[in-house]
C-alpha cells in the first residue's frame, strides 16, 4: 500500500501485535470494560460499520457478536492475521484508509485506538475523504484520538471532515460521553446530510 512506508503506525507501534490483546484482557480480568466503542456505537444506533484501523478486531468483533452488520480494515498484516484468527465469519480488508475501496456503504465508520494519529502523515484528508464515501446517507464517521502535540489536532480533522461534506453531530472527551473539554482526547461524531425532505405539491 502507498502509506506503508511513512505510516506511523508500522514505524512506531507494528511489533505490539503479538501483545495488543493482551492489555485488554488484563483490564476485563480486573473488571473494566473494555467496550466503550461498541457501546458509544451501538446507541448511535448504525445497522452496519466498517471498523477502520480495525487492528486484532477488538471493536469489530464486540459489534458483530451484538448483531450488527460488521466489516474492519487495517494496514498492519500482523493484526489483520489476529482478526482473522479470532473472528473468521467476519470481512477483513488490507490496505491503507486512503485508498481502501470495501465496494459499499455503512451507517458508521469508526476509527478507534487513535487510529487518526498513527496515519502516515500528509494523508488524512484523504482517509477522511475516503472514508466519508463509504458512509450511507445519514451516515456517521466516529473517530476517537488523543490530543498531543505534534500530532492531528481537531480544529485539523473538523476541516477535513467539512470538506469531505460531512457536519458535526457530537463531540465528548471519552467514549463514555463525558462532556468535552480542553482536554487530551476526543471522541468526534460527524454526519453526512440527509438530502431535504421533498417540497409539498403546490
Amino acid at each position: 500500500m502507498s502509506g506503508d512506508a511513512g505510516n506511523r503506525w508500522l514505524t512506531e507501534a507494528g511489533a505490539r501485535s503479538s501483545t495488543y490483546d493482551q492489555r485488554w484482557e488484563d483490564l476485563a480480568a480486573a473488571g473494566r470494560n473494555v467496550h466503550g466503542e461498541a457501546d458509544l456505537i451501538e446507541r448511535l444506533g448504525p445497522r452496519s460499520v466498517l471498523d477502520a484501523g480495525c487492528g486484532t478486531g477488538r471493536v469489530a468483533g464486540e459489534l458483530a457478536r451484538r448483531g450488527l452488520d460488521v466489516a474492519g480494515v487495517d494496514l498492519d498484516p500482523g493484526m489483520l492475521a489476529k482478526a482473522r484468527t479470532k473472528y473468521p465469519d467476519l470481512r477483513w480488508a488490507h490496505a491503507d484508509l486512503a485508498e481502501v475501496d470495501m465496494g459499499r456503504t455503512f451507517g458508521a465508520v469508526v476509527l478507534a485506538g487513535n487510529v487518526m494519529i498513527f496515519l502516515t502523515p500528509g494523508t488524512e484528508a484523504a482517509a477522511v475523504a475516503n472514508l466519508a464515501r463509504h458512509l450511507e446517507a445519514g451516515g456517521l464517521l466516529v473517530a476517537g484520538f488523543s490530543l498531543e502535540p505534534g500530532r492531528l489536532d481537531i480544529g485539523t480533522y473538523d476541516r477535513h471532515a467539512e470538506a469531505a461534506g460531512l457536519v458535526m453531530a457530537h463531540r465528548w472527551s471519552t467514549w463514555d460521553c463525558e462532556p468535552f473539554s480542553a482536554g487530551d482526547y476526543a471522541v468526534s461524531v460527524h454526519r453526512v446530510p440527509l438530502p431535504p425532505p421533498p417540497s409539498p405539491a403546490g
